[in-house]
């Protein structure tokens, strides 16, 4: 297992980029936009982490911005910390096995979403390609949010 990145969601990407790249120092390896999704993520770094991040782009602080913002209260504007497993599957089961909700499965062979004791969202991403859907996973609804 290896971790990738914890995600919060911000209200003001400029404002959040100005403090966590100008005023804390990070470094913006990567950005992506999503129009239907109205989104934007921003993938960022700490200079000693820089070098290894341009190529496995981990660790890193992914900041989440809505374009539709809301107010986040609550703990939302926290999103989720994200690991990268050897076998999505493997993982999944062991977690279900001791009873753990797998709030989202890994239908699609890649990614799946589970919650802490505490309720700390955990994104779990298959690493390489996707595996090929397999039961029960494949016809498994979503359990809760995630």
């Amino acid at each position: 297992m290896r971790y990738l990145h914890t995600m919060v969601r911000v209200k003001d990407l400029d404002a959040s980029l100005h403090f966590y790249c100008d005023l804390f120092g990070l470094k913006e390896i990567r950005r992506y936009e999503n129009e239907k999704g109205r989104f934007t993520l921003v993938f960022l770094v700490a200079d000693a982490d820089h070098e290894e991040a341009k190529e496995t782009m981990s660790p890193a602080l992914e900041l989440t911005y809505n374009w539709d913002t809301e107010d986040y209260t609550g703990g939302r504007n926290f999103g989720h910390l994200a690991y990268e497993v050897d076998d999505i599957y493997a993982i999944c089961q062991k977690l279900m096995d001791n009873g753990v909700t797998i709030n989202r499965p890994p239908r699609d062979g890649h990614m799946a979403f589970v919650r802490s004791p505490d309720g700390i969202s955990i994104e779990i991403l298959q690493k390489g390609d996707n595996l090929a859907p397999a039961e029960p996973w494949a016809s498994m609804p979503n359990t809760g949010a995630w």
